[in-house]
C-alpha cells in the first residue's frame, strides 16, 4: 500500500488531489490547518475502504511538521508521496499597501512551508528508496502577476527550490515537481469578480478556467512518472506559454 501526504486538504485543489489519488489506490494522510470541517467533508467523499489519517498542523512551523510525520509513520506508515497544497495569497493590492507581516506570513507558509514539509518526506522516502514530491506552484511564479507581487515571489521561489531538490534527491531515486495553475476558482480567490473572471476565461487559449479535478491529474501523472523530475507543469489552458 502506497501513502500519500496531501497537505492543504481542506482546500479545492488539495480535496481534489485526495480524491484522486484515493481512487489510485494511496492510503491518505490528509493535513490540515484551520478548516477541520471541511477536512473531514472531504472524508465523506473517498472511496469506500480507502486507509486515511487526518491532521491539523501549522506547516511553517518544524514542531508541527515533525509532528506530522511521527503521527502518519504510527498510524499508515512511511510516506510514497508528497502532494505540497497548502499555501495562502493575498487580496490583489499593490507592494505599497502590503505590510511586512503579510509578506512574512505568505513566505512562512508558501517557501518555508514546503521547504519542511519537502525536508520532513525526505526520511521516509529513503526508508522506501525513492519517493515523489508534487508542489502545487502557480502561474504566477512563472510569468508574475500584477499586484500579486508577494504572492509571485514566493511561487518563484518554491520553483527554484523544487528544480534544486530534484538535483539533489535524484541520485536517492526522489522525484521532485510542480504543478502551476491558471486560476482554480477558490475561496483564495473569491475577491474576484465575475468581469474579473470573464476577463482570465478570454485571455485563456482554452477559454475556460481551471477546475480543480484538472489540477489533480496533472499531479496524479507527475507522481507516477519515473524520468520526469525538475519540472514545472503548467495547467492553465495555455494563458502562460
Amino acid at each position: 500500500m502506497k501513502i500519500a501526504l496531501v497537505t492543504g486538504a481542506s482546500g479545492v485543489i488539495g480535496s481534489a488531489c485526495a480524491q484522486a489519488l484515493a481512487r489510485e489506490g494511496y492510503a491518505l494522510a490528509l493535513q490540515y490547518h484551520r478548516h477541520g470541517e471541511r477536512a473531514e467533508a472531504l472524508v465523506s467523499q473517498l472511496p469506500v475502504g480507502t486507509a486515511f489519517y487526518l491532521h491539523a498542523a501549522e506547516i511553517s512551523q518544524k514542531k508541527d511538521v515533525c509532528g506530522l510525520y511521527r503521527a502518519i509513520e504510527q498510524h499508515l506508515g512511511r510516506v510514497d508521496l508528497l502532494v505540497n497544497c497548502a499555501g495562502l495569497s493575498l487580496p490583489q493590492e499593490v507592494l505599497t499597501d502590503v505590510s511586512e507581516e503579510e509578506m512574512d506570513r505568505l513566505y512562512a507558509v508558501n517557501v518555508k512551508g514546503a521547504m519542511l514539509l519537502t525536508q520532513g518526506a525526505i526520511p521516509h522516502m529513503l526508508q522506501k528508496e525513492g519517493g515523489s514530491i508534487v508542489h502545487v506552484s502557480s502561474m504566477w511564479g512563472l510569468t508574475g502577476g500584477s499586484c500579486e507581487a508577494v504572492y509571485s515571489a514566493t511561487k518563484g521561489a518554491l520553483n527554484a527550490f523544487v528544480k534544486a531538490m530534484a538535483k539533489e534527491l535524484a541520485p536517492s531515486h526522489i522525484r521532485v515537481n510542480a504543478v502551476a495553475p491558471g486560476l482554480v476558482p477558490s475561496p483564495m480567490n473569491a475577491s474576484l469578480t465575475e468581469k474579473d473572471l470573464a476577463a482570465f476565461r478570454e485571455d485563456t487559449p482554452l477559454g475556460q478556467l481551471v477546475a480543480p479535478e484538472q489540477v489533480a491529474q496533472a499531479v496524479c501523472y507527475l507522481a507516477q512518472a519515473q524520468m520526469v523530475t525538475g519540472q514545472i507543469l503548467s495547467v492553465d489552458g495555455g494563458i502562460v506559454i
